[in-house]
């Protein structure tokens, strides 16, 4: 009875600020991916269509992840600079593309003129285009300064929507493959690495801090204001919220500590969610909203796996409260989005048709248009 007790924990400030936020960045990547895949068929911009993984592909995502963990764990601080200067241009990168629609309907509701003033990349840009790729700019060099953790969530956000839209699975199989790997990698990782490598991998490289780029420039060139820059960032590689958010306490806990997911936890579960959402719009041929999605033709995939991937966080979130230890978080993620999908696809006769997949490949749709 004393341990349930410690469940209410979950109601402090963090945890029910860790949760909805997972559970809506997982959402409005899936929905970000599904208009992203509309307008690559509309304009038939095969330079900027999706990945869609083969198998080989998803089994290679876990063997590439390992190996990346056991890079950062034995020379993480002497990549640590360069991996703040790789994550810093993806960011940048990142939330231009997921701002780019806002600014583009802003635009069409004030009637602005927007020519083509420039090319990059070999990208046309136009002028409000470079204002929107300036203040991305100016948003990550913050972070860089600051390191504050309002600004890592927000480009780790980013990354995630940028990468569920870019990086897409063309149905259930690849995705279960996918997934069913991630789950062993996740339970390796988190409770059996000790065993082999003297220490929790996973544990380790998460909580690790990175060197900042700038700070080393700052103090090399003896610049003022040294120190207004922090030495050590947190990549945003996961979201974090201080466990004494808006006053909330954990008893015995330190007012520095902070809960925090990984990227993956939410990436890998909204690559299925987009392709619930795919299928559920190419089934009812509904126009893209979410109003459409409470609409009453059918019950569709989305409201099975989203629910599913709540219970699957509080229950992740639960059992690190009452073990006192780190969790998968996908051991009990995968479960619980990719099990109510299969059950309810296999109840109503539509498991082969997911299975399959019946989402076309954009750039082969493209090509049969322009033939």
């Amino acid at each position: 009875m004393e341990s349930l007790w410690k469940l209410l924990y979950l109601l402090e400030p963090a945890p029910v600020t860790l949760i909805l936020t997972a559970v809506a960045v997982t959402f409005g990547s899936a929905f970000r991916a599904l208009n992203y895949g509309k307008e690559m068929e509309r304009n038939r911009d095969l330079s900027e269509a999706s990945i869609m993984l083969d198998r080989s592909q998803a089994l290679m995502i876990p063997v590439m992840s390992s190996c990346s963990l056991l890079l950062m764990f034995y020379m993480f601080s002497s990549v640590s600079q360069l991996l703040t200067a790789l994550t810093a241009v993806a960011s940048v990168s990142s939330l231009f593309f997921c701002l780019s629609p806002y600014a583009a309907y802003v635009r069409l509701q004030l009637g602005l003129a927007d020519p083509f003033v420039s090319r990059c990349c070999s990208k046309s840009f136009t002028r409000i285009q470079w204002l929107l790729l300036l203040a991305c700019t100016s948003l990550v060099a913050a972070w860089l300064v600051s390191g504050h953790w309002i600004l890592n969530n927000l480009l780790g956000i980013a990354i995630c929507i940028a990468f569920v839209s870019h990086v897409r699975l063309p149905n259930i199989k690849i995705c279960a493959i996918l997934l069913v790997c991630l789950f062993v990698y996740d339970i390796f990782w988190v409770f059996f690495s000790e065993r082999f490598f003297g220490a929790n991998v996973m544990v380790s490289v998460a909580t690790q801090q990175a060197s900042n780029p700038v700070h080393t420039v700052a103090n090399s060139l003896s610049l003022p204001g040294l120190q207004l820059i922090t030495k050590k960032l947190e990549l945003p590689v996961k979201i974090v919220f201080p466990r004494n958010l808006f006053g909330g306490v954990i008893p015995g806990g330190h007012a520095t500590d902070f809960m925090m997911l990984g990227l993956g936890d939410m990436a890998m579960p909204a690559m299925l969610l987009a392709l619930v959402l795919c299928f559920d719009h190419r089934k009812s041929r509904d126009t893209v909203s979410l109003v459409d999605l409470h609409s009453s033709k059918g019950h569709k995939y989305i409201w099975y796996a989203l629910p599913g991937y709540a219970i699957g966080l509080v229950t992740a979130l639960s059992a690190g409260v009452l073990t006192h230890s780190p969790q998968p978080a996908l051991l009990y993620l995968v479960p619980s989005t990719l099990g109510p999908v299969i059950v309810m696809s296999w109840m109503r006769k539509e498991l082969a048709e997911l299975w399959e997949g019946t989402v076309p490949n954009i750039s082969d749709k493209a090509r049969q248009i322009e033939v």
